[in-house]
């Protein structure tokens, strides 16, 4: 069924634009959390997608999928968003176990690593996203009830907005080790707010601290309308991630952290399919061709790469 949620990305909360992509990923973590061979595990987000009217007919195991994981978008990219969560999952607990204490989420959405991971007991996690998004996690977590496991703090403020200055005014301190993540936020902001973003990271940690992000490198996003998760996603539940994706010329943030003294390694979605022996491969046309997940380190923090 074809969702009618409108496509603005400046809806408030998840019932539609980049928030609705928000469920997307939550019912691919409750799929990826169901199967036997599962790479995380997220019992909260299937609760999620069962509370938004939005998405009240997804999925939330692949055999509710008549097709299964021959669903480009149930099967393929649901996959692929269970290895994004692996993979950084794994980023951020090495992460504190090596330095920081700091964990903070940029655009955080329905991320429950708050609740769901085995962090150091003196850790602290700062989600940042819209109010209306946090305020629709925090409702359905309250209603289950969950616990998170660690000290967490939600700062309800847009990223266009001084997101700073409400993140140090909740108790986070630059000059103590920090780790960062975007996961899948770079996508939808022009290339001057995610240069702003990279050096406001810049600008706020100290050695030791960490950052993983996700960044594309098509020149034509276009080029991949056609592509099979693209239109699956289009015409099974009405998003259109082109749509929301900024077109615009996109920034070398790998190098410029590399300028700054970051050490920096690029991978594909793939590196990681075959470090696991499952997720996606290469295909014609492929809307993944262009993903890198990106990992950097300030000089002081002595982690592993990420392979």
């Amino acid at each position: 069924m074809v969702g009618t949620a409108p496509q603005h990305a400046d809806v408030e909360g998840v019932d539609g634009g980049v928030g609705l992509t928000a469920l997307l990923v939550a019912a691919a973590r409750a799929i990826e959390t169901h199967r036997h061979d599962s790479l995380a595990q997220d019992v909260y987000a299937e609760h999620f997608v069962r509370a938004a009217p939005a998405c009240a007919d997804w999925p939330v195991r692949i055999q509710q999928v008549p097709d299964g994981d021959g669903n480009p978008l149930w099967g393929r990219f649901a996959r692929y968003f269970g290895l994004r969560t692996r993979v950084l999952d794994d980023f951020l607990l090495r992460s504190v176990r090596t330095s920081a204490r700091q964990v903070v989420l940029l655009g955080a959405g329905l991320d429950t690593r708050a609740f769901r991971l085995d962090w150091p007991s003196d850790c602290v996690v700062f989600e940042i996203d819209r109010a209306g998004v946090l305020a629709f996690k925090h409702q359905v977590l309250t209603d289950l009830p969950a616990t998170p496991k660690v000290k967490r703090v939600p700062i309800p403020v847009d990223l266009r907005a001084d997101w700073v200055t409400a993140l140090t005014t909740a108790g986070f301190d630059p000059v103590a080790p920090s780790v960062w993540l975007a996961e899948g936020l770079l996508f939808y902001l022009p290339g001057p707010a995610e240069t702003y973003l990279i050096d406001t990271v810049d600008r706020l940690t100290t050695e030791g601290s960490a950052l993983a992000f996700e960044a594309k490198l098509e020149k034509d996003l276009l080029e991949y309308r056609d592509s099979a998760i693209y239109t699956a996603t289009r015409e099974q539940i009405g998003i259109d991630l082109l749509h929301l994706f900024d077109k615009g010329p996109r920034p070398d943030s790998a190098g410029d952290l590399g300028a700054k003294g970051w050490s920096t390694s690029v991978h594909t979605p793939f590196d990681f399919t075959h470090q696991h022996g499952r997720g996606p491969l290469p295909e014609p046309n492929d809307a993944l061709e262009g993903n890198r997940w990106m990992f950097a380190h300030k000089p002081g923090f002595c982690a592993p790469d990420a392979l």
